[in-house]
């Protein structure tokens, strides 16, 4: 038996998934890391605690196979060898954006890791769309000069670590996202790698060389000798005994970040398809093709997988609010006892009554960006109810996707295909129908919890041969009938309008 071991590293835990020849998850195990605050604005992870967690979840989910589980090693070799058989692989998914430095060395990094989430880098930000950097970093990453991305917290751990830049300059430090990380403590520091999706977030990666870029290490003062050798998405990225768990090495394939895998494992291999994931907010990613366009206003364009010989990019935009705000309902105005009552009070009614809720409690996200508005209900009379404002609460979710996904679509000059979607809020059957008639395309609910893992475990299969296509690999993907447009377009531009009018109308008065 073949099996593949999927790693998760996430903002919160590392997941182990073990998934067998057939594609189909038999266990699981899930280990949380500490989440650092030293200060107002700033986020850090502890990589050594990380890498443990990653040994720990692969041991544990091992453990639940049916084996002697008193042996310290797994022998790979055939039974009548005294093996056990089993044959395993290692893929991987992260989270992306998150920087660590270590000497090269020893493997240490010099300070914690500085998390996507951590303002730390803002100063140097800001100093850098002052000095008019902005429509390189663009045209050249794809990116906006943004904290989120890791190229500025790694000119800050350079720039104020004692130290640190003059190792640097010597040729003695590791830059990595966490991926490169695990790949480098995994094999024992013989692999210093990353993969296009990954780097593509970094502000320091060329989208169209496939290669660190020149300018950008400049511009944000990082030697080009730290950096990790970008590779595709579906390369053997080294060997690893996990440290002894198995006596003979597996093989680490098929790497990518956290959103791009959720588009991989979604099956989104052709231009026009998303996916769509709900969940507090929402992430949006579009396949635009295998050539690179510039993204609309706020949205920025990354590399979306690389498989095959080829490599596809991808729009991406995130929405704050839209599964918080159920939850708001829920909590504080305690119209709703529990997330699953929304439908049916909701259904309850024909339509909205008027009634629009713009949920900007973080500002408005893409692709209108605009912190300064503050959310609203609006369009209320004395004949509205709760039932209208549940109603236009679970509309306001598919109007913020459908803007999004229009915004990415007619930049890239692209017809919309099909959105495949996950996360908890994709239950609501109400909601899934009014996205498919906000946005005229079939709406797929997959039948695979964990998108990300899974396209890394596709990944992983590309790599080692077990698929030669995309077609091929598709096949081990399943998915709920299609929920299919019912309304049609005259039918919901009025409500659109509606929704734009409102939206209009908080921006004029913010």
């Amino acid at each position: 038996m073949n099996y593949t071991i999927a790693i998760d590293q996430s903002t919160s835990a590392t997941k182990a998934l073990l998934f067998d020849e057939q594609s189909k998850l038999v266990a699981s195990a899930s280990v949380v890391h500490q989440q650092y605050y030293p200060q107002p604005g700033w986020v850090e992870h502890d990589a050594e605690e990380i890498y443990q967690n990653t040994v720990k979840a692969i041991r544990e989910v091992i453990d639940k196979l049916s084996f002697n589980s008193q042996a310290s090693t797994i022998n790979q070799l055939p039974p009548s060898q005294g093996g056990t058989g089993w044959v395993f692989s290692l893929a991987l998914t992260n989270q992306r954006e998150t920087v660590v430095i270590w000497n090269r060395t020893t493997g240490k990094p010099i300070s914690k890791a500085v998390v996507w989430q951590c303002m730390r880098g803002a100063d140097i930000c800001n100093q850098l769309k002052a000095d008019g950097y902005s429509p390189m970093v663009k045209e050249k990453s794809g990116l906006l000069i943004d904290p989120y991305f890791a190229g500025s917290g790694a000119k800050w751990l350079l720039d104020n670590i004692p130290g640190a830049r003059e190792e640097a300059e010597k040729g003695n430090l590791c830059f990595g996202t966490i991926d490169s990380w695990l790949i480098y403590k995994l094999t024992e520091g013989r692999c210093h790698l990353t993969d296009y999706t990954n780097a593509s977030r970094t502000l320091l990666f060329n989208i169209h060389t496939l290669d660190w870029d020149d300018d950008l290490l400049k511009m944000l003062t990082i030697p080009r000798s730290m950096m990790p050798k970008p590779l595709p998405c579906d390369a053997v990225y080294g060997e690893t005994t996990v440290e002894g768990l198995f006596a003979q090495p597996i093989q680490i394939a098929g790497v990518l970040g956290d959103s791009h895998g959720a588009l991989a494992g979604q099956m989104c291999y052709q231009a026009g398809f998303g996916k769509a994931t709900y969940g507090t907010g929402s992430s949006v990613m579009v396949n635009i093709g295998e050539k690179a366009a510039e993204a609309p206003a706020g949205l920025v364009t990354s590399i979306g997988f690389a498989a095959n010989g080829k490599v596809f990019y991808a729009f991406e935009g995130n929405i704050h609010c839209t599964g918080a705000t159920i939850q708001w309902l829920k909590n504080q105005l305690r119209l709703i006892n529990d997330a699953s009552e929304i439908e049916a009070i909701a259904t309850s009614v024909d339509d909205n009554g008027g009634v629009y809720f713009v949920p900007a409690f973080s500002g408005l996200g893409a692709p209108w960006w605009n912190d300064q508005v503050k959310a609203a209900i609006s369009g209320l009379t004395l004949a509205s109810t709760k039932a209208h404002v549940c109603r236009a609460t679970l509309e306001s979710i598919a109007y913020q996707i459908a803007d999004l996904i229009g915004a990415m679509t007619t930049s890239a000059g692209i017809q919309l295909q099909e959105v495949r979607v996950d996360g908890g809020p994709t239950k609501n059957r109400f909601l899934m129908q009014f996205q498919a008639d906000m946005l005229q395309v079939p709406v797929v609910r997959s039948e695979v919890e964990d998108a990300s893992a899974f396209g890394a475990l596709i990944m992983n299969g590309f790599a080692l041969g077990k698929w030669h296509s995309f077609e091929e690999a598709a096949k081990v993907w399943t998915a709920e009938a299609p929920i299919v447009p019912q309304q049609s377009v005259a039918d919901m531009q009025p409500l659109y309008d509606g929704w734009h009018h409102a939206v209009q109308c908080l921006m004029r008065n913010a």
